[in-house]
Formats: structure tokens, sequence, C-alpha cells
């Protein structure tokens, strides 16, 4: 079955050396259209009285936050010692259902999430945003960890358990199980078939194409920028790429979570230490830097769009990088051998903690701090990073390359988990469709190493955060089933009955 894969893909690629000249142009003429109409469709902005406006995706996650943070009497701050627990299997018990283990699905999830939207995503937020934004994405990863504790508490609660053990999980299970319980049945089939659409069409974006376009971005970037040998050689880099995804994916979530689970501490200490490494070589100015970020937050600059312009941004970002409320990581989550559902929600808790609070704040800090945004005039995205990075030590930015294909790397094979099991979901639970999808997730790895990188963050903004719409609808319907699962939990804790282990 691999060959037949590995096949069919290479009958779409072979032939691509053929058009090499001028072939990045001719994809991305195809699909900028494509990106620019869903991006204005999903990111329409709506006015708010007396202060400006935003796009309402936007607001739906800021709202949607807020709610679950104190809904949950701010269960993202108090069970931060429970959850730890958890990750380091102090509450494991023998025989539980399920693929991976607490810090194997943790892995995956944030696999998923850290990813080059913490390089280049946040580069682009504070030159869009200026420093102000880092302040607002802090905020925002604060507050999404409550969002993301109940939907992965859900993904858990409602998955399916197949006969060779393998799991089915995420807003479709949720949506579709959770709404019937209340007699909603045909509204809660259309929630998750709605998300289960937007999940594969985000998983090729976000999870795919945007991805592969910026790791070949900063290759290219050190390669010599546009007069570099790889200039319109994009899909070369591409078909490298989707071989080693290939590779991994095929072995379903456990072969993913393996590989996270190895890659993910390895490729958060490679970027988090040569990033406090830039820092403290700029130390002297750390004073200066954390009062840009806090006073840009309320007093920005006018051509910025004022307080409101900022916050946005920032938000933006954020939700986009961590993915709370949008639904995708309690697919990873599901798959979790527990027999208690909110033992993975106060596990998945850490998600927006490690990738906005800590890893996006790392890359805002650097660029700020080395002033790079006003060094580097109209440069945006990963290349903005980079200068950062070189600013200390010339040849930093190589191990910001290798920083960066892995974030790659490991985001593209998470979120091909999350699209089979969407897909799955609409064509049936089989081998077959699993298998036809991966085919196409390889070959937009290719399409997204050749598209500009405005189409794709165009397209992987909107299809991304589009997700959130019918799954936070599920999540304020389902918070009650979600706070009984706590309160016993935590009663069991309380009473003795549960003993985590030494």
């Amino acid at each position: 079955m691999y060959k037949k894969i590995f096949l069919s893909l290479a009958l779409f690629v072979l032939p691509l050396p053929l058009l090499a000249q001028g072939i990045d142009q001719r994809i991305n003429d195809l699909l900028t259209p494509v990106a620019n109409a869903v991006d204005g469709f999903f990111m329409t902005s709506i006015p708010i009285p007396f202060i400006g406006s935003a796009p309402f995706i936007v607001i739906w996650l800021v709202i949607a936050a807020t709610f679950f943070t104190l809904y949950f009497k701010f269960i993202n701050l108090r069970s931060f010692a429970i959850g730890m627990k958890l990750i380091r299997g102090k509450y494991d018990t023998t025989g539980a259902v399920g693929e991976v283990t607490h810090f194997q699905a943790l892995s995956t999830a944030v696999s998923g999430t850290v990813g080059l939207g913490n390089i280049a995503g946040v580069a682009t937020a504070v030159s869009v945003g200026g420093p102000g934004a880092t302040f607002w994405m802090i905020v925002a990863g604060l507050i999404g960890m409550s969002t993301k504790f109940v939907e992965c508490t859900l993904g858990v609660k409602y998955r399916d358990i197949h006969a060779d053990g393998t799991v089915a999980g995420g807003p479709m299970k949720y949506l579709a199980k959770g709404f019937a319980e209340g007699g909603h049945v045909r509204f809660g089939k259309f929630l998750a078939f709605v998300f289960a659409i937007l999940c594969v069409a985000a998983s090729l974006g976000g999870g795919n194409m945007f991805q592969a376009n910026q790791s070949f971005a900063q290759l290219q970037n050190i390669t010599g920028g546009a007069d570099s040998f790889l200039a319109g050689k994009g899909w070369l880099f591409g078909l490298v790429l989707a071989f080693f995804t290939g590779l991994t994916i095929l072995g379903g979530i456990k072969s993913i979570a393996r590989v996270t689970s190895k890659l993910v501490p390895i490729m958060g200490v490679i970027y988090v230490v040569t990033g406090l490494v830039v820092i403290f070589a700029n130390i002297g100015n750390l004073g200066h830097a954390i009062s840009q970020i806090i006073g840009g937050a309320f007093t920005p600059e006018a051509g910025l769009g004022g307080v409101l312009g900022v916050l946005i941004v920032g938000f933006q970002r954020a939700a986009f990088s961590n993915e709370a409320g949008v639904g995708s990581a309690a697919i990873a989550h599901s798959a979790v051998k527990t027999d208690r559902p909110v033992t993975e929600g106060l596990v998945a808790l850490y998600e927006p903690f490690i990738d906005t609070v800590v890893v996006c704040t790392i890359t805002a800090l650097v660029i700020v701090i080395t002033g790079s945004l006003e060094t580097s005039t109209g440069v945006q995205g990963i290349p903005l990073t980079s200068d950062a990075f070189a600013s200390v030590v010339s040849w930093f930015p190589y191990v910001l390359t290798v920083a960066a294909i892995l974030f790659a790397f490991s985001t593209m094979i998470s979120w091909s988990y999350y699209g089979v099991r969407a897909w799955t979901h609409l064509f049936g639970e089989n081998k077959t469709q699993e298998h036809i999808f991966k085919v196409i997730f390889l070959v937009f790895v290719v399409i997204g190493s050749s598209i500009n990188l405005t189409a794709v963050i165009g397209f992987s903004f909107a299809m991304t955060l589009a997700m959130s719409f019918p799954n936070i609808i599920g999540l304020y319907y389902l918070a009650p089933v979600v706070k009984q699962e706590l309160n016993a939990f935590m009663a069991d804790i309380k009473s003795g009955q549960l003993v985590f282990k030494p």
C-alpha cells in the first residue's frame, strides 16, 4: 500500500522539473485568488460602537476564552501543578484505553501549534502591530488555556474506540454526540460536518502549505536570498520535505507520537536557548524592550491603528499560533490512554502556555531587543526573525534554519493526522480513505513550497480560525458536562479515592 502511495505522489510531482521555469508563478497565479476570496469571507470586520472595528472571528475567540476562564474559575492558573503531575505519568492507570501517553499526546498537539507561526507569524504581527502586539499575544495565550482545557476534555469524553484499538476523536465527535444527547441530532451533525470540511482545508493550509512555504523561505534566505541557487525552485524543496513527511505519517498516530515526543523537546530547546543567547547579548536593552512592549500595547503610534488595532493583531496571531478554540488539538489529545477525560484537559492547559507565552514571546522579544524592527525596513515573516538572530552571531540564521525546518516538519505531521480524522469523518473511517488524504496532503507540501507568503498566510489564517465557528458553539453547549467531569475528578482527589504516584 505504501509503495502505491509514493507512486501516486511521484506521478504528480515528477513532471515538475520539466516545468521548472516559472512553475512557482503558475501555482501562485492559480491559488492566490482562491486564498484572497476565502480570507475576505471569514475575516470580515464588524463595527464596535465607539471603538472601531475588528474581525468577527477574533472577537468570537476572545469572548469565548474569557468566558471559559471565568466559568471554570481560572482553571488556566490554578491547575498548573496537577497538569504537570499528569504529564509526568503520576496518574497513569494500567488498562486505560487509548493509543498514546499523556506526554505523547501533548507533544503531538504542541508540535501542531509550535510551528513557523511562532517564528514567521510573530515577526509579521510585530511588524504590523508594533512591539505592543506582543503583550496581547501573551494575554490571549493565558486565557486561551481555559478554552483548550474544555475542548480537549470533550475530545476524550466523546471519542470512538475502534475494534483494533485505534481512536477517532475531536470536535467531529463531540459536536455530533454531545448535541445528540440533548436531542439536537441534526444540528450536531451539521456542525460536525462543517467543522470537518474546514479542518481538511486548514490542514492543507496552515498545517501544511504555510509551514513548507516559510521553511523554504528561510533556507533560500541563508543561501543568497533572491540570488540563491534555490530561487524559483520551491517545488524541489517541497519534494524532499514531502518524502520525509510521508515516511512518518504513513504509520498513523503512534508513529507520529513517537517522532513528536522526541522532536518537540529537541526543537524547543534549540530555539529557546538560541533566543535566550540573543536576549542576553542585548541585556542592556531589555528594560527598553519591555517598556516598548507594554507601552505599545496601550499607547501605540497613530499609524498602527490605535490600541484596538494592536490588540487585534496580537490576539489574531495568538489564536492562529496556539489554536485555542479552533478544536484541532482535541483530535490529538483524544488518542490518550486514560479513563478520566478531564485529565487530558488539564494536560492540554500547557499547550497555549508553551506555544504562546514562551515561544512566541521569545521570538517577539528577540526582534524588539535587537532593534531589527527598525533596521530591517520592509522585511516581514521569517527573514525578519533571521535578521534579529544574525545581529548577534552571523551564523545564528543557520541554527534558526534547522529550528524552522524542524518546526515545519513537526507541525505538518501533526496536522496530517488532524486532516485524516476530518477526511475520514466525511468519507468513511477506513484505511483507503486515510491513504487518499495522505497522498493529497503530500502533494500540497510541494504546492506550499511554491506559493508566495501573502497568499499562504491569507488562506491559512482564514481556514484555521474559521474552524472555531462550529467548535465554540459546541464548547458553550457542553461546558456544563466538562464542569461535572472536573468537579468529580477534584472531589475524588480531595477524598483520597485518587492518589498521584510518588
